[in-house]
């Protein structure tokens, strides 16, 4: 006679962590523990370029690490404008980095902060239980519980005493103004004049601008003017009472952290051999044209680099960090659920530093 069994398994979902389950087997009750779904996880996808909306949270497999790979926990990420361009490839140039039709790499996330969960047998950088922080706009992949990297990419340890919160947002905006500065040559004793301070790249650029020992000058509203000067500018303007543009001082660098001026009308304010610099593409496209011609011409000039990453930028932001040199701002922060919401509120335009997702 063959015995008959009935087992009933009622799981409790319980994110990240091994789950009871109750067993019926023959008329006797009995628990096991049973890890759901170790294979998969939880991440935000999109297979379509466009509105916030077209971004969803799913269910997939969850990555396995190469030999030189670590499999990191995230804790925290951020929503930013890199994020934005690739979801909307608005800029069609995004396309050829992320596929013409449709997106290569569905999962967005391009800075994290997190917890080494798994290593490849090659590395040697990194053990389990490691808490990082690093960027990775060539895969992305942060808009998830689980994300893997090379042990040679742009991640290393968390700075100390600070939380995974305040270390997801420490490197997408400072890279960008720290690639600007450098491409500058922006030294001590400069005056230097930041458009768009409160932003990631604004507020990290007049922190880091600060430290170098040249001057800022920085331009933000009326509400985050005594922010600003905590940053460390020397000289606020409110661009709500004055046109910066308008102004009778002159600055060997005018950094438009927003994009939202122009050579043209900032050129007034560069002295001989001055140098203008933009986040943005400018009208028509015109400031990388600009900065192939101007160079030629002599005098003032625009500056267009193309923004790069390594282990060696994290690091040095990371020292930043700890010795009390930068502190990235931080607006509000969402759950990986909001995520829709997070990336509205960016593109108003508004944010103060960086928006955050605990994942």
């Amino acid at each position: 006679m063959v015995r008959m069994k009935i087992t009933i398994r009622i799981q409790l979902f319980l994110k990240g962590k091994n789950s009871p389950t109750l067993l019926y087997d023959n008329g006797n009750y009995y628990h096991k523990t049973y890890k759901m779904n170790a294979d998969k996880m939880r991440a935000i996808i999109y297979t379509k370029y466009g509105p916030p909306e077209v971004v969803r949270l799913t269910e997939i497999e969850k990555p396995v690490p190469k030999d030189n790979e670590v499999l990191i926990k995230i804790h925290a990420a951020t929503v930013n404008r890199t994020d934005c361009g690739f979801r909307s490839a608005e800029y069609f140039i995004v396309r050829f980095f992320s596929g013409l039709i449709r997106p290569k790499n569905k999962t967005l996330g391009n800075e994290f902060a997190g917890e080494i969960e798994a290593v490849g047998k090659d590395v040697k950088l990194f053990r389990p239980g490691d808490k990082v922080f690093g960027y990775n706009d060539t895969k992305f992949g942060a808009h998830a519980e689980y994300m893997v990297m090379a042990e040679n990419g742009s991640i290393t340890t968390m700075p100390e005493k600070i939380t995974y919160e305040e270390a997801a947002p420490v490197i997408e905006g400072a890279h960008y103004a720290l690639c600007d500065i450098r491409a500058a040559k922006i030294q001590s004793g400069q005056k230097i004049l930041i458009n768009g301070a409160t932003g990631a790249i604004g507020s990290a650029a007049v922190q880091i601008v600060k430290y170098l020992g040249a001057e800022v000058t920085a331009v933000c509203d009326t509400k985050n003017c005594d922010l600003v000067k905590s940053l460390g500018a020397k000289v606020v303007i409110d661009y709500t009472k004055e046109d910066f543009t308008k102004i009778s001082q002159t600055f060997d660098v005018v950094f438009d952290a927003v994009g939202k001026s122009s050579f043209g009308k900032c050129k007034p304010l560069l002295r001989k051999g001055g140098i203008y610099m933009s986040t943005e593409l400018g009208y028509m496209s015109q400031n990388p044209f600009l900065a192939l011609i101007t160079p030629l011409l002599g005098g003032k000039k625009v500056l267009f680099p193309i923004p790069t990453i390594s282990k060696e930028d994290v690091v040095f932001l990371k020292e930043l960090v700890e010795n009390g040199n930068y502190k990235p701002l931080i607006d509000r922060s969402y759950s990986l659920e909001q995520i829709v919401d997070a990336y509205k509120y960016v593109e108003t335009g508004q944010k103060i530093g960086n928006v955050v997702i605990n994942v």
